[in-house]
């Protein structure tokens, strides 16, 4: 049905070309197929023509190469209609065409290079041709889009396939439990094989779920659904009780015109199909139906007049009992070329395939979206949903970015088969840890988390002070941990927009009420008060912890080594509290809040635990006074006089303004 459809187009133009000039048995019979569409038989009999045809009647045979090409063209036999057209080159085939189809057979069988080649030669002779400006273009895309594949994981679906035509898998209704696949199967109805692909006619097959949610092997359906023509490419109404397909009438004398019907569900059934009054055009095709999500239009591919080029896709407005005017989607969506197999994601998304635009060989699969102006904006979906081959049909799985989709790519013959997708869900992971400053962790403390997508929510820590959360993407998150005793420490993160895994670390180290906090990192010039440019990054993390925690007011504290008199060293270190006060105020907080006080050398630090994590040599508890640095090594003792040389703060009370 997909070869017929997309070339029908040509069989009256060919009826008149290809009578007018006889040349034998076989070659009457390959025209009166051409003729009627059947392009398997029709290549048979010029097979047979083209060997009766000595090799020095070189126009003869490069006429029939090339009509033989056509069909093997038409039926996607593309290493076939490549090696033809090939030949029909040699035979010096006197129309340039003839490298535009060679170019395209080249493009569809991956061959980038030959393809390359012969999209610029026809471009010589046709310089503004836009099919071959955009194969042109395909073949560098191709390349680039392989080495630089979308997260999209695609497999073949073995359980739907069969050894002959597997296409354009479609979900029914909303449970997503009912697929429906067209297939060229031995299940079809009907014994003879079919003129025009050289295997039975299509059928519709469903698959269904079991109970352990399971896809089971497609079976025919049991009604007139199926008939001795050709049926399939169905499509659903939002419901599940209205079926749309597409069924291709033989007739031996004349060529026949893809239509679309449909049907009713009764129970677990379907009525007698009826056929769809859409156009009144006799002599086009409507083929390839696909409701709109909310049920309101049909869209379809056909070859009417008033289109862009080959097949277009057009709509029309669903009726109660009959159908709107037909309109075609416009050049944003159809070309020159052929644009078929419409369909829908739930989010209202429109999917179709299209020979026309830039891609990455035969039909490829793109993505049509609407702003707010209406307007369509087209992408291809890329590598590996597309391929070098025919790639359409694509169904998802209600709102899930998972489904099914059809390509004949890795098929000599050019049958097609139905491949599943997904993409992989990111995972944006964080990992926190809470602890004492300086101290333990703090397995009691709570994470509360507000994010712009409405998260509001607490996270429990584990014993070892750690804690997890599943991140959203490009989401931004505040958190803020809290334990009794200590003041609340927050910080702020955006989840990525990068496509792929990753995780977040945040560290909160809480600062305990009544006791030294160390501010690190805070320098001042040699033997003076002043701050130095250092100090700034430092100060303004402790201006958002003052923020952070309005309610306390703290003693800042300032402190030096044993060296030099007492007494000058009291009197720095207050300076140097004072210059880390009237930095704060600068930057927002109320000096009440406030108090500085230097101590020199007369409060020696008390170890904890994270220092003497980092300096083996020191132990939890001790204090470096100057008796016991004394007993060290040189370098241990300069150390432990840097250790001495802080800055810290203390909470002095918890409820400042609070009554106010």
């Amino acid at each position: 049905m997909k070869n017929r459809l997309l070339h029908i187009t040509l069989c009256l133009a060919a009826f008149f070309l290809l009578y007018g000039c006889g040349a034998g048995k076989s070659l009457k019979k390959a025209k009166a197929n051409f003729y009627l569409g059947e392009y398997n038989e029709a290549a048979k009999n010029y097979r047979k023509a083209y060997k009766k045809v000595p090799s020095k009647a070189r126009k003869k045979r490069a006429d029939i190469a090339y009509d033989m090409g056509l069909c093997y063209d038409y039926i996607n036999y593309t290493m076939r209609a490549k090696a033809i057209y090939s030949n029909a080159i040699r035979y010096g085939y006197n129309d340039s065409i003839i490298y535009l189809k060679l170019a395209r057979a080249c493009l569809e069988s991956g061959d980038y290079k030959q393809a390359k080649k012969n999209f610029t030669i026809y471009l010589n002779y046709k310089p503004n041709d836009v099919l071959a400006k955009n194969g042109l273009e395909s073949c560098a895309l191709a390349v680039e889009w392989k080495k630089n594949p979308t997260r999209h994981k695609v497999r073949l679906f073995k359980l739907f396939n069969s050894r002959r035509a597997d296409y354009s898998p479609s979900f029914a209704g909303d449970d997503n439990e009912f697929l429906y696949l067209t297939s060229s199967r031995r299940e079809a109805k009907g014994d003879n094989l079919n003129n025009i692909t050289g295997m039975k006619s299509v059928d519709m097959f469903m698959a269904k779920k079991n109970e352990k949610n399971q896809w089971e092997r497609p079976e025919a359906i049991a009604s007139e659904i199926n008939s001795e023509d050709e049926d399939g490419t169905p499509s659903f109404t939002p419901d599940g009780q209205t079926m749309y397909f597409t069924r291709c009438r033989k007739d031996d004398k004349y060529p026949a015109y893809a239509e679309i019907y449909s049907s009713q569900r009764t129970g677990a059934n379907w009525a007698t199909p009826q056929k769809c009054i859409i156009i009144k055009d006799s002599l086009s095709s409507v083929a390839h139906p696909a409701v709109s999500p909310d049920g309101n239009y049909l869209y379809f591919t056909s070859d009417m007049p008033g289109g862009e080029g080959g097949l277009d896709l057009w709509r029309c407005k669903i009726l109660d009992d009959s159908f709107g005017a037909v309109e075609n989607l416009g050049k944003e969506i159809n070309t020159a070329g052929n644009e078929v197999f419409p369909s829908f994601r739930a989010n209202g998304n429109l999917y179709f395939s299209s020979d026309g635009l830039p891609g990455m060989g035969g039909l490829d699969i793109f993505l049509a979206k609407k702003d707010s102006l209406q307007r369509w904006h087209i992408h291809n979906m890329k590598s590996p949903i597309n391929s070098n081959a025919d790639d359409f049909g694509i169904t998802f799985e209600g709102e899930n970015n998972k489904g099914f989709f059809s390509s004949n790519r890795k098929n000599a013959r050019g049958w097609d088969h139905i491949y599943s997708f997904e993409v992989p869900q990111i995972n944006y992971n964080l990992v926190g840890w809470v602890y004492e400053k300086e101290g333990y962790e703090l397995p009691e403390a709570i994470v509360s988390m507000v994010g712009t997508d409405g998260t509001n929510t607490k996270i429990n820590v584990k014993k070892d002070g750690s804690f997890t959360a599943q991140l959203k993407r490009k989401v931004k998150y505040v958190l803020m941990a809290s334990c009794r005793g200590f003041l609340n420490y927050k910080q702020a993160l955006k989840a990525d927009s990068v496509e792929q895994d990753k995780n977040y670390v945040l560290q909160f180290p809480l600062s305990a009420i009544g006791q030294p906090v160390l501010i690190e990192n805070v320098f001042y010039e040699f033997d003076k008060a002043q701050l130095t440019a250092a100090s700034t990054q430092a100060l303004d993390e402790l201006v958002k912890l003052l923020k952070d925690n309005p309610s306390i007011t703290i003693e800042l504290s300032s402190h030096s080594d044993y060296k030099g008199p007492n007494a000058y060293n009291l009197r720095l270190s207050q300076r140097r509290a004072e210059s880390v006060v009237r930095y704060l105020i600068r930057h927002g907080i109320d000096k009440k809040r406030l108090t500085a006080k230097g101590y020199g050398e007369t409060k020696p630090k008390y170890i904890r635990k994270r220092v003497a994590e980092k300096w083996p040599f020191l132990h939890e508890k001790d204090i470096l006074t100057e008796e016991y640095i004394k007993k060290l090594t040189p370098d241990q003792q300069e150390i432990c006089n840097a250790i001495n040389r802080r800055t810290e703060f203390t909470v002095i009370r918890t409820t400042y303004n609070l009554f106010n």
